[in-house]
């Protein structure tokens, strides 16, 4: 082996620029880091080449003084941080001291600042680590950094740039993930001297959600709920698509832990189980979300480009952001607009084991079940049902099949009472095809998949019947011993109380080892030991486990969509009204318990629009 000796400063850097410099957009990325940093209200951001020949980001934060200039592209020298304290409570996006370092060193680099409190601006520059003397420059207060000629001293990194369209489009995604982020900042891009993109400064909420709008598309916030709430000294706020604004992969996706975006597979995990009972198969939410904690709860400085953080209390987050979406998605009913998320925690307590104020759903309204068949008044599976008969109570009259319309409609005159509303679905008009309830809203024509939403508040039904009468568990004729990892068995051991809660009756057996004694008698026939070692792997990784609920779910589902009516049966106009009455009551009616859409509105205006009428 050769002798022990310190590398040089230039290779230092360059090796560090190996870590956070992956191509061009890793360069704008800390320039505008920086920039935002230093209070930028306008950033402007000039690409040529895809970053490749210039990067040359323009702010008007507070400057930099003469005599810090050289340190600002020193190793490990920055204004963010000064002791151990500052750093568990970080909060600027930078507090490394290498970003400036690292890029000098494997381009050619200049830098003019005029600090706020200074005449005259400076400028150095660096060429492949080599710094220059400062000199006198022109500069309004604020900074301007350039970067030429990336890699241009390292040609084997070089080679892995991509093609100039595809690395300016991860600069410009870059810049909109940065832009939902910091709102009030306006920021600009040109590239090859085109103006691009223009993000204004949003100074209130409508304004934030049209820029959301700018970076997400112009038809989200239409499809789209509105999230805010606080419990524990966690805040989420933003806005979650619906899941019929599902894609078919997870490219609009953006969290924020106090104002930085990251990927982590706690947050990852809790969305993906707040959706999964309303997403189709294969599909991914859309979300802009903010969390916002105490910083010496989370732990930033776990990854070099800081993409990655790591929370304190993983199972508290987990458990807060999964029960605040599922109780934001739970609101969707049918018929309903995207309403504000408004929070319905309690303050005063919560449920046991729970760290924070649990949700508390409002009842939905008792609505009466309508009959599968002429013959059948009565549904399966132990869903609360009446007689046809009660339709009438229902609606309050005799005349439910001639409901009041808006004045101009075909069927004006049926009007059932006077004074009274059109509900959000509207009432029954006819069927198509006996697969489609049509029914006349104040807007327009709605179009229901009547199996589809029968399914869903079957489902509902049976899920809410199963807190009391299914969660009962069955000895096992013999206790089935599992291997399973140390980890996964100290897991079963602290959640003990809780899987018994489920049903599921484990004791640990030695280090790596259970026993399982009792399953839920829902599960009766299920893959025993499969299912435990899944449920224990996702409480030994995240601190929580819904695998038992999930299981369950997927058989009441089943159980839902044999016991709902079928396409191709005939329904009469109180049955269709009552389906209708009973979505707009129902949790998650604006889809099927496979995330297909339940029904959709056309306008007034779409129809219109059809028909060209007009034009």
């Amino acid at each position: 082996m050769p002798s022990i000796r310190p590398l040089p400063p230039e290779l230092i850097n360059q090796i560090a620029a190996g870590e956070v410099i992956e191509r061009p957009a890793s360069v704008v990325k800390e320039l505008v880091e920086n920039s935002i940093d230093a209070g930028a209200r306008r950033i402007e951001v000039d690409i040529e080449q895809g970053g490749t020949r210039l990067i040359r980001v323009r702010d008007d934060g507070g400057g930099i003084p003469r005599d810090e200039l050289a340190l600002a592209v020193a190793s490990h020298a920055t204004s963010k941080i000064g002791s151990f304290d500052d750093l568990e409570r970080v909060a600027s996006m930078g507090f490394r001291g290498e970003a400036l370092a690292s890029v000098s060193s494997v381009a050619r680099f200049s830098l003019t600042s005029r600090h706020e409190g200074q005449d005259a601006a400076w400028r150095i520059e660096v060429d492949g680590g080599r710094l220059q003397d400062a000199r006198p420059a022109q500069h309004p207060p604020g900074t301007t950094i350039e970067v030429r000629d990336l890699f241009y001293n390292v040609p084997a990194r070089r080679k892995f740039l991509r093609a100039e369209r595809t690395e300016f489009a991860h600069i410009d995604d870059l810049l909109k993930s940065l832009a939902l982020a910091r709102e009030g900042v306006d920021i600009r891009l040109t590239h090859n001297g085109k103006p691009v993109r223009l993000l204004k400064p949003a100074r209130d909420e409508n304004a934030a959600l049209a820029r959301v709008a700018e970076v997400l598309g112009p038809e989200f916030p239409g499809q789209s709920l509105r999230v805010e709430h606080e419990a524990a000294g966690l805040r989420l706020s933003g806005w979650v698509g619906l899941p019929t604004a599902s894609r078919s992969q997870a490219d609009q996706q953006y969290f924020y832990v106090n104002g930085r975006l990251v990927r982590d597979r706690i947050v990852a995990h809790a969305v993906r189980q707040a959706y999964s009972d309303v997403l189709f198969h294969g599909r991914h939410p859309v979300f802009v979300l903010f969390l916002q904690l105490d910083p010496t709860g989370v732990d930033v400085n776990v990854h070099p480009a800081k993409s990655e953080v790591r929370f304190r209390e993983q199972r508290l987050i987990h458990d807060f952001l999964f029960r605040t979406l599922h109780e934001a998605l739970a609101q969707t009913r049918a018929g309903a607009s995207a309403p504000v998320m408004e929070s319905t925690y309690p303050t005063a307590h919560g449920t046991a084991g729970s760290a924070y104020p649990v949700a508390v759903s409002p009842m939905s309204p008792a609505m009466p079940a309508w009959p599968q068949s002429a013959s059948q008044s009565r549904l399966s599976l132990g869903v609360r049902d009446e007689p046809l008969a009660d339709y009438a109570t229902l609606f309050g009259s005799s005349s439910v099949s001639r409901p009041s319309f808006a004045a101009g409609s075909p069927l004006a005159g049926n009007e059932p009472d006077a004074g009274s509303d059109v509900p959000p679905l509207g009432y029954a008009i006819a069927q198509l095809k006996s697969i489609y309830v049509l029914a006349e809203n104040e807007h327009g024509l709605i179009l229901v998949d009547m199996h589809a939403a029968h399914e869903r508040i079957t489902y509902e039904k049976l899920k809410n019947g199963r807190v009391t009468a299914n969660l009962r568990s069955q000895l096992m004729l013999v206790p089935l011993s599992i291997a399973v990892s140390a980890r996964e068995a100290a897991a079963a051991e602290e959640h003990a109380d809780a899987l018994a809660e489920w049903g599921l009756e484990l004791s640990r057996s030695g280090p790596s080892g259970v026993v399982v004694r009792r399953i839920p008698s829902l599960l009766e026939g299920a893959d025993v030991a499969q299912l435990t070692r899944d449920v224990l792997a996702e409480l030994s990784q995240h601190g929580s486990s819904r695998r038992l609920e999930e299981l369950e779910n997927e058989l009441l589902s089943t159980m839902a969509c044999h016991g709902s009516v079928r396409a191709g049966r005939r329904l009469g106009i109180p049955e269709m009204n009552a389906l209708l009455r009973e979505m707009e009551a129902t949790e998650r009616s604006g889809q099927c318990n496979h995330g297909r859409p339940t029904w959709v509105q056309l306008s007034l205006g779409e129809l219109d629009r059809l028909f060209l009428r007009g034009r």
